[in-house]
């Protein structure tokens, strides 16, 4: 396929939403059951002008001084009121992080966890931190056996066996540690200007946003048992999260007090005050009416790390990924599986010269999909576990000669294999009736990025894991304890099995590209084990297609469930590829909307070789806004993601 004829399939891809509209434009209001569209909803969509991207939502946002993308719009702009504050990347992350904790309280909080990979320009170096929670004392697979919790062999995922939801599921939370150790290590501000914007928001309240309000449901926390899972609201959460007991709805003002004093808590004193303070010994107390095995030691001893990000290199491009426990290596070996096996499969082409209108296209990345994910449901664990014969396997899964010994297992032309374990040995304990956990593509989790003036730029990820975590609020204080234990197996055979201190299978993910010893752009793309196979189709969109950071976001994705070998399909990718992948190509595909694929934020940087490096130390110190100080030598850019609330803002 010629150039210019890829461009018009991607195009047309593209366009699939909009040209839907304009054939079949009745009730396209997704309105609550009972109740009438309102008659706008009937309208045609309509045109981007001429000489614009026609295929995108909405053009690009581009900047110089800094920018900020997030899920949520207030989120956003409260990272840029920081940067245009005086703050650096780093304060701007966290300003965003605790905003959304506000504004989108589903996904994630203070009592979350968190990693991020940070770009220091003055270092030109890459940085890791993860803060992922660790199990509590107590947390055994004796302890959850003895309750009633077994491992499911039938369900060879992470999290086989746990409960999903309330204490039982809730971690040591970490969060609170990375917000305060990214501002010790690398911010310009202090805590309380960073938190400024959030405090703001919790004291005085924000009409809640369209997308949100959809999602703004408490689960079941309390009165929980192996059976029946959790059957009742917790309290303490139905008080801050709920208006008058039921859920705020789009435009309604809603406001949380308890949060904003724990905010200013822990701008005061730091984490000392969650870690050991007043703040600790409340989740104790919680924790303990509840049933659960925290305590205050376990909070006292929790520390994150910083850590080395894992690499490739795909078709001259580094991808660094966060380092497991995160999910997010396993994207390095997807990518490693198209860049070697691509050539085998398809002799004298690319995957551009496919094209995503080819289905073809679309079935050899879901089996590269399906291969890599083999060996992340296997293998992923706490990595202060492993052996030295795990910490050479894992070397060999994220390497280039590894990935050249699968290619043999895909069909390019059909049928597509059945995904199975090969590590899951098999628990001498019988499961209980009813446990079967799964997990879909939806996750509650927030990726953003930010970059300053400097050139600094962060990829963030920050999750309470499903929807409002575990359900358990800390009462006066305001949070949410996340539910990331549910991502243990009760099998105690795999590297992933339950213990004190240890930390979870984490699907949350974050990356950065590097190109030529140069930064390129930030990577996030949020919702469960949607993660890794979203990076990859990010990375593919804008390395291998040439979408810009707007159109890789508007372009259709998929979502394969590796457990039940199930492909879902935005709708107007399945009307365009659907029914060739079911029959000539063996796919167990369906058609679906957006809540299934995730939502992705990123930021990418030009260099002006012409400009003048940024001046690190210009002599402000963190103190004030930034006068006539020069911006960076080049522009960012980002898209804003169309499936949820927020947007890309810059100056």
């Amino acid at each position: 396929m010629k150039s210019g004829e890829r461009i018009i399939g991607l195009l047309l891809l593209v366009a699939g939403a909009t040209m839907a509209l304009a054939q079949s434009p009745i009730n396209t209001c997704n309105v609550p059951s009972g109740q009438t569209p309102p008659v706008w909803c009937d309208a045609v969509r309509g045109d981007r002008p001429t000489g614009s991207w026609a295929a995108q939502a909405r053009s690009e946002v581009m900047a110089q001084h800094g920018i900020v993308t997030a899920s949520q719009s207030l989120a956003a702009q409260a990272g840029l009121r920081i940067l245009m504050a005086g703050g650096n990347a780093i304060d701007a992350a966290v300003a965003t992080a605790s905003t959304l904790n506000m504004t989108e309280p589903m996904d994630v909080g203070i009592g979350g966890d968190m990693f991020a990979i940070i770009y220091i320009a003055k270092e030109n170096k890459l940085y890791q931190l993860n803060a992922g929670g660790m199990a509590p004392t107590g947390a055994t697979v004796a302890y959850y056996n003895s309750l009633g919790y077994f491992y499911d062999p039938t369900n060879w995922a992470y999290g086989s066996g746990m409960p999903v939801f309330g204490i039982l599921a809730a971690p040591v939370p970490s969060a609170a540690w990375g917000w305060d150790e990214m501002v010790h290590q690398f911010g310009r501000l202090s805590m309380l200007e960073d938190l400024t914007p959030a405090i703001e928001y919790a004291e005085h309240g924000f009409p809640i946003s369209e997308v949100n309000g959809s999602w703004w449901q408490l689960p079941n926390a309390i009165n929980c048992s192996p059976a029946a899972g959790c059957t009742q609201l917790d309290p303490d959460s139905v008080a801050a999260w709920y208006i008058n007991g039921q859920p705020p709805v789009p435009g309604q003002t809603f406001k949380n007090p308890d949060l904003a004093h724990t905010f200013r808590l822990f701008a005061q004193q730091g984490r000392k005050v969650f870690y050991e303070g007043e703040i600790a010994q409340a989740i104790v107390k919680k924790s303990k009416a509840l049933g659960g095995t925290m305590t205050l030691a376990d909070l006292q001893n929790y520390y994150g790390q910083w850590v080395t990000p894992p690499t490739t290199n795909y078709h001259g491009y580094d991808v660094y990924e966060t380092m497991a426990p995160s999910q997010a290596w396993n994207t390095l070996e997807l990518m490693n599986i198209l860049e070697v096996c691509v050539p085998q499969w398809i002799p004298g082409k690319t995957l551009a010269d496919l094209g995503p209108t080819n289905p073809q296209y679309w079935h050899l990345i879901v089996e590269s999909k399906k291969l890599a994910y083999i060996d992340l449901y296997d293998y992923n664990s706490d990595p202060r576990t492993w052996s030295s014969s795990q910490w050479a396997l894992f070397q060999t899964l994220i390497s280039k000669p590894y990935a050249a010994t699968l290619c043999s297992k895909v069909k390019p032309n059909g049928p597509a294999f059945t995904p199975t374990p090969t590590y899951n040995l098999p628990s001498s304990t019988a499961p209980a009736p009813g446990v079967n956990v799964s997990f879909t593509g939806a996750g509650d989790t927030v990726v953003f990025s930010t970059a300053d003036r400097w050139g600094n730029m962060v990829s963030w990820v920050n999750s309470n894991f499903q929807n409002f975590g575990s359900g358990v609020t800390i009462p006066g204080y305001g949070f949410i304890l996340n539910d990331r234990m549910a991502q243990f197996t009760l099998n105690p055979n795999h590297p992933n099995h339950i213990a004190p201190g240890k930390r979870p299978y984490d699907t949350i993910s974050a990356a950065f590209v590097m190109k030529d010893g140069k930064p390129l752009m930030t990577l996030g793309l949020m919702g469960g084990d949607m993660q890794v196979q979203g990076h990859a189709q990010m990375l593919v969109n804008i390395l291998d297609l040439g979408a810009n950071m707007q159109a890789t976001s508007d372009m259709a994705r998929f979502y394969h469930n590796e457990v039940h070998n199930s492909l879902e399909l935005e709708t107007q990718l399945y009307n365009l590829v659907g029914s060739t992948l079911i029959n000539t190509y063996g796919h167990h595909a369906i058609s679906v909307d957006g809540d299934d694929v995730g939502g992705y934020d990123a930021i990418m940087f030009t260099l002006d070789p012409s400009a003048p490096t940024p001046d690190f130390d210009d002599g402000t110190h963190g103190k004030g806004p930034l006068v006539n100080v020069p911006p960076v030598n080049g522009f960012y850019r980002a898209g804003a993601e169309l499936r949820e609330d927020g947007e890309p803002v810059g100056w």
